[in-house]
C-alpha cells in the first residue's frame, strides 16, 4: 500500500466516479449540459461523503483551474473581516479561467454579522463569480442564505453502498477481502465514505496475511466490531428463549471490547433479514448474496420457524432501546434490555 492515504489517492476525479449521490449528480450533469451554472451552490449534509470533492469537480467542469479556484474553512475564517477581505477578492477578474469558484467549507461556522456580509455578495455577485457552499448542519444557515443559493441534499451512503466501496478499494491496493469483514469496515465507517476509508486503512495496514487477504479476523483486530459468529450466537440464543446465554454472549463481547453500537446494528440487520426471508422469500437470492453461508443458514432456519421469536415485534423492540445506544453509562444495557424485554416481556 502507497503512503498517500487512501481517501486521498481515490478521491472522486469526475462526475460519473461520485458514488452514493446520483439525484445530485445527474441535477448537476443536466445543468452542465444545458449551460444553466448557478451563480450560488449549497452542498448539505454529514461528513464525508462527498461535498467538497463535488465542488471540486463542478468547477473543474465548468473550466476553472487551479489559480482560480479559492477553498475556505469557514471555521478558521469565520469573521466579518475575513467575510469583507471576499467581497474585495470576488471583485477582480480570474486569471485564466471564466469563472472564479469559492468553495466555502463549513459555512454554517460564520458569525451572524459573516453572514450578513456574505448575504450582500450572495444578493448580487459579479457575473465570474460561482459560490459553492458546504455544510454538515444547515439549520443553522440563514433562510435569507439558504434561499440565495441552489441546495443539493446529500444523503449518506447505505451499507451495501459503503461494503462495495470498500471491495473495490481493497481490489484496487491488490488485496482481496472476505465478505464478512468488508461488511464490518463498512459498518465502522459510520456513514462516510472518508471514514470508511479510514478504517479500511487501519485494517490493510495491520494484515499480516503474505496472500494479500483479509480476514474477518483481520477486521475485527483493526474495528472492534463483533464477530460473525458472536452475533450469530445472540441471535440463536433469542431464537430458542435463551435469556442466560444471550446475556452471557453481550458479556463476552464486552470483555472484548467490541462496540456496542456495532453489535445493535448487526443483531438488528440481521434479524431483519431473518423475518424478511420468512414473509418475503423471493427476497431470498438476493439476501443470500449479502451473508455469509453461515449466517444465512441460520437465519432462514429461524425464519422457517412456525412460532419464531424473531420478529416484527421483537424488531419493534430492539429499535425502542436504539436512542440509549452511546448514551448510558454501561454500554451494554440497551441490548440486554432488549433481549430481556424480547424473551421475558
Amino acid at each position: 500500500m502507497s503512503n498517500q492515504v487512501l481517501y486521498r489517492k481515490y478521491r472522486p476525479a469526475s462526475l460519473k466516479d461520485v458514488r452514493g449521490q446520483d439525484q445530485v449528480i445527474k441535477s448537476i450533469m443536466s445543468a452542465l449540459e444545458a449551460e444553466a451554472v448557478a451563480h450560488a451552490y449549497l452542498f448539505a449534509g454529514s461528513r464525508g461523503i462527498g461535498k467538497t470533492s463535488i465542488a471540486r469537480i463542478l468547477a473543474k467542469e465548468i473550466g476553472t483551474t487551479g489559480n482560480d479556484l479559492y477553498e475556505i474553512d469557514a471555521a478558521s475564517n469565520r469573521g466579518i473581516d475575513d467575510v469583507r477581505e471576499l467581497r474585495e477578492a470576488v471583485n477582480t477578474l480570474p486569471f485564466e479561467s471564466k469563472y472564479k469558484v469559492y468553495i466555502i467549507d463549513e459555512v454554517h461556522m460564520l458569525t451572524k454579522e459573516a453572514f450578513n456580509a456574505l448575504l450582500k455578495t450572495l444578493e448580487e455577485p459579479p457575473s465570474h463569480v460561482i459560490f459553492i457552499l458546504a455544510t454538515t448542519e444547515i439549520d443553522r444557515l440563514p433562510e435569507t442564505v439558504i434561499s440565495r443559493c441552489q441546495v443539493f441534499n446529500f444523503k449518506k451512503p447505505d451499507l451495501k453502498t459503503l461494503k462495495d466501496f470498500v471491495i473495490d478499494t481493497v481490489k484496487k491496493e491488490g488485496y482481496q477481502i472476505d465478505n464478512s469483514a468488508a461488511e464490518l469496515v463498512a459498518l465502522t465507517g459510520d456513514g462516510s465514505f472518508r471514514d470508511t476509508h479510514g478504517v479500511l486503512e487501519k485494517v490493510l495496514r495491520n494484515s499480516s496475511g503474505e496472500d494479500k487477504k483479509i480476514t474477518e479476523d483481520d477486521a475485527f483486530e483493526s474495528t472492534g466490531a463483533p464477530r460473525s459468529a458472536l452475533v450469530r450466537d445472540i441471535i440463536e440464543a433469542i431464537s430458542k428463549r435463551e435469556v442466560s446465554k444471550a446475556l452471557a454472549k453481550v458479556r463476552e463481547a464486552e470483555e472484548q471490547n467490541v462496540s456496542m453500537a456495532t453489535l445493535f446494528t448487526l443483531l438488528v440487520m440481521r434479524m431483519r433479514y431473518s423475518m424478511l426471508l420468512r414473509y418475503a422469500p423471493e427476497l431470498e437470492s438476493s439476501i443470500k448474496s449479502e451473508l455469509t453461508d453461515e449466517d444465512f443458514k441460520l437465519l432462514s432456519s429461524i425464519g422457517s420457524e412456525k412460532d419464531s421469536i424473531i420478529n416484527s415485534k421483537t424488531l419493534g423492540v430492539f429499535l425502542e432501546m436504539h436512542p440509549m445506544i452511546g448514551k448510558t453509562a454501561i454500554p451494554s444495557l440497551p441490548i440486554e434490555l432488549a433481549i430481556i424485554k424480547s424473551i421475558s416481556g
